[in-house]
């Protein structure tokens, strides 16, 4: 589905989601009734999830200027694995 636009010179600009290809020059306004002509305007390109766009935001700038970490983070433990219980048996050195 695609958005058109189109402005009623009474109620204003509306937009209307239907195929693409599909959008007539002239098209009843939903609010008069009156018939509007269809504006040309650029696609919607930025309506995207917001966290996908600042993770592809991000991926770009480390490209070039990555950030660097000179430490472990405050907090972060490594825990030691679970005992193989196979290895219960061995002897110990």
């Amino acid at each position: 589905m695609v958005r058109y636009e189109y402005r009623c010179p009474t109620s204003g600009p509306w937009d209307v989601a239907i195929p693409m290809g599909a959008a007539e020059a002239m098209r009843p306004c939903p609010h008069c009734g009156q018939m509007s002509p269809r504006r040309w305007t650029a696609p919607l390109l930025l309506r995207a999830n917001r966290r996908l766009t600042g993770a592809r935001l991000r991926e770009e700038a480390s490209r070039d200027a990555p950030e660097v970490t000179a430490a472990v983070p405050a907090g972060v433990r490594r825990s030691r694995p679970a005992p193989d219980p196979r290895q219960a048996g061995l002897p110990r050195p």
